[in-house]
């Protein structure tokens, strides 16, 4: 079944339907979550809201995009939800000027391979949300930039600019790390090892790649 059949049929009490979904795209979300969520518990939480909510939700999409377009668009709105109700006074999150470094100051639960790796993994968390977001859902889901503009809901150019700002953000977070010297080039081995993380997160297939 499609995955918007699948959807459908979980809304209309059919449970073997929505494990069907969950399985198919656990590891997508999991991978989604688990550089912004430090607390393996809260990630399974966060995890099974983003479902509920795509549930809850389906009635107000009109299907002009795909599934995981609609799924990263609700995830992303989960997550902001989840980081807004930690916060004493419920205030919203300002994602253009709030990391999640801000937010969770405890490491990745991403354990990456090798060292540059590990500290491209922290960078990321150091940028402002909006950009980690763009970017991961770029080198790590492979979105496009009209499927990211779809998922977030902002205009494409705006994706485009976060894609090109977000790497320049990054290469200077990583400098300041001193991963990148004067003798590498920079920009070229950044864009491999954001690449590169991907390998050690949850393949699509997996059902638990948390």
């Amino acid at each position: 079944m499609e995955d918007f059949e699948l959807l459908a049929a979980w809304r209309r009490g059919d449970n073997d339907a929505g494990t069907q979904l969950f399985e198919r795209h656990y590891a997508a979300v999991v991978r989604f979550v688990k550089n912004k969520v430090a607390n393996p518990t809260e990630l399974e939480d966060v995890v099974q809201q983003i479902f509920l909510a795509c549930v809850e939700g389906r009635d107000r999409f009109e299907q002009r995009s795909s599934f995981r377009t609609y799924l990263f668009g609700v995830a992303h709105f989960s997550l902001l939800d989840h980081f807004r109700r930690r916060r004493r006074d419920g205030a919203a999150i300002d994602a253009s000027v709030t990391s999640v470094a801000d937010l969770e100051p405890s490491p990745s639960l991403i354990v990456a391979r090798r060292e540059e790796q590990r500290l491209v993994v922290e960078g990321l968390r150091q940028l402002p949300l909006d950009y980690q977001v763009v970017l991961e859902l770029f080198y790590w889901e492979r979105l496009t930039g009209p499927e990211i503009a779809d998922a977030l809901t902002i205009p494409e150019g705006t994706v485009r600019f976060r894609i090109r700002r977000g790497k320049e953000l990054l290469g200077q977070t990583v400098r300041r790390m001193q991963l990148v010297g004067p003798s590498h080039d920079g920009d070229g081995d950044l864009e491999a090892w954001v690449r590169a993380v991907r390998q050690t997160l949850p393949a699509d297939g997996d059902q638990r790649g948390a």
